[in-house]
């Protein structure tokens, strides 16, 4: 199935990998975007989300900050890379912006965008206010893109 046919480009909040993978990131506390409902879901949030309905992968990260446990968050994304070949990978936080951007950033990083590039890259496909603080930054910055 060819990744067009899983995310239309275009639609909101939906970033094109360098791969030519598409991954949705979106605010939790804005309507669900028309369209279709995503395959497989990353949440990061400081507590544990509700079901969706659909398979998902919790990462605890507290709003403003890092996440808890980075290998954990390294290993769910790869496992989104992975699944957004052939699924609809959706990656979500309360407001969309600050820890998604520092995830799509890090998913970017993991598909072959430089490091020092990978904010830019996100600001200028996703949202230009993606990933929110100078600690957010650092983190992407120093984040490991060998597999």
């Amino acid at each position: 199935m060819r990744n067009e046919q899983l995310w239309p480009t275009g639609e909101a909040g939906v970033l094109a990998l360098p791969s030519g993978r598409l991954v949705r990131g979106r605010g939790l506390r804005d309507p669900m975007p028309s369209g279709h409902a995503p395959a497989f879901g990353v949440y990061l949030l400081g507590e544990k989300p509700p079901e969706f309905g659909w398979p998902s992968r919790w990462v605890k990260w507290p709003d403003f900050r890092l996440p808890a446990d980075p290998a954990y968050l390294r290993k769910v994304l790869l496992e989104s890379l992975h699944r957004a070949e052939s699924e609809r990978v959706e990656i979500a936080c309360g407001g969309g912006r600050g820890r998604t951007g520092t995830a799509l950033a890090c998913l970017a990083i993991l598909d072959g965008v430089p490091p020092a590039e990978a904010v830019a890259y996100v600001r200028a496909r996703y949202h230009p206010r993606a990933v929110e603080t100078p600690w957010q930054k650092r983190f992407v910055r120093g984040f490991d893109g060998n597999r």
